[in-house]
């Protein structure tokens, strides 16, 4: 007889170890959120913005933080608490939404992938000199090893905590050479000039975030750990702040990085704002160190995206969840030949934006409606605060996704 998820969930809980084996599946989940959010878009636009608006920029990243904390909380503590994934919890809200979900998720997540693949091929290419196409070859193959590990759910934890921190390393390292002026920083975070031309860029922040497959990321990996119901209502908190905190961190050492750039009157090259900002910043070791960083974080997206957007479907049909490591590995091969054969497709990836706009809005509405049905969440009582919270980003994500079809009648103009 055919187990249900929920069923199959619990006999992943029973085999679950306290302790610290909770505590590394909890922060893996962590990492591979925020690793995900940190790909070679993140890079660019953080530097781009603080190009653009400099001190003020710095309101927008505590703006942005709180509205992604709310975002995060409410989608993680409704999946943790009953134990289904994004999709599973959609089709029983409103049934056939979760097989749309799936499969704009899984498409964007695909067009994501491969602008990923090609920023790790930058990042090689960078540091070694390396042929771009053939470095995307090597990146997506490390990519697929990854998942072919016995142990793919540890191998995963491990790589994006041991990326993740590099990166921050890295990136703090050149904040402190470019020496930005942090008392001004912290002073616009409260009182930033020309307020309106922040709603953007602060949308923007929003859903590169925790917008697409991003804030399922970790909360879907929590449950691949057996890391589910009321009573680890703790520690799917203290996850689901960890990998904002982690990702902000990361966001917020960048914008020091390329304020102590932009600071000193030197411009940025728009092709390449944040390659540029490093070698201004810190010399050839900086524009190497530029590498490293790009290279990481587009790598551990290719992970993040691969993973997340196959648990979008693993749930629909038995021979998916049966074959879900090969059908990861396609993923990442089909990203990668394409990368490597026909390059950055622009349009897909314009396409792919779009859509990816309109995601949030309807996965966090759905979550927060799902969060009062005690068919999904069980005796769980959702906090009226999280509920309100949610509420808001729906809107504001709303309107984003308002915008973001305009990109889609471009495309098709």
């Amino acid at each position: 007889m055919k187990k249900s998820n929920k069923e199959v969930n619990q006999d992943v809980k029973q085999n679950v170890k306290p302790g610290s084996k909770n505590l590394g599946a909890v922060l893996g989940a962590a990492f591979i959120m925020a690793t995900s959010a940190i790909g070679p878009g993140f890079l660019t636009q953080t530097a781009q913005f603080t190009s653009e608006f400099a001190a003020s920029f710095a309101f927008v990243i505590l703006l942005s933080i709180i509205l992604d904390i709310g975002a995060q909380l409410n989608v993680w503590r409704v999946i943790g608490v009953s134990g289904l994934r994004g999709q599973d919890i959609a089709n029983k809200v409103i049934p056939g939404l979760g097989y749309f979900v799936a499969l704009i998720v899984a498409l964007g997540g695909l067009a994501f992938n491969i602008g990923n693949i090609g920023g790790s091929a930058l990042g090689l290419n960078v540091l070694f000199g390396m042929d771009v196409r053939l470095a995307a070859i090597i990146s997506g193959i490390m990519g697929i090893l990854i998942f072919l590990s016995k142990d793919a759910g540890s191998a995963i934890d491990k790589f994006v905590k041991i990326l993740g921190v590099l990166m921050i390393v890295i990136v703090g390292y050149v904040a402190v050479v470019t020496k930005p002026p942090v008392g001004e920083a912290l002073y616009r975070s409260v009182a930033p000039q020309n307020v309106k031309s922040l709603i953007f860029p602060t949308i923007t922040l929003l859903g590169g975030t925790v917008g697409g497959y991003i804030t399922f990321a970790g909360g879907h990996r929590l449950i691949d750990a057996g890391i589910t119901g009321e009573e680890n209502i703790g520690e799917i908190t203290k996850g689901a702040i960890s990998g904002i905190a982690i990702a902000s961190i990361m966001r917020i050492l960048l914008f020091l990085a390329v304020l102590g750039v932009v600071s000193k009157g030197l411009k940025l090259d728009p092709q390449n704002p944040a390659a540029s900002a490093f070698q201004q910043g810190a010399g050839m070791i900086g524009y190497k160190f530029f590498g490293v960083v790009l290279w990481a974080a587009s790598i551990t997206s290719v992970v993040g995206s691969a993973y997340t957007s196959v648990s979008f479907i693993k749930t629909l049909h038995p021979f998916i969840a049966k074959n879900e490591k090969y059908i990861i590995i396609a993923f990442i091969f089909i990203s990668t030949v394409v990368m490597a054969v026909i390059g950055k497709p622009v349009k897909l990836l314009i396409l792919a934006g779009a859509l990816n706009g309109l995601i949030l809005p309807i996965t966090v509405g759905t979550i927060i409606w799902a969060s009062k049905r005690k068919d999904i969440v069980g005796e769980y009582k959702h906090p009226k605060w999280l509920f309100i919270f949610g509420l808001i980003i729906v809107l504001i994500a709303g309107y984003a996704g308002v915008v973001s079809l305009q990109s889609m009648s471009m495309l098709a103009g």
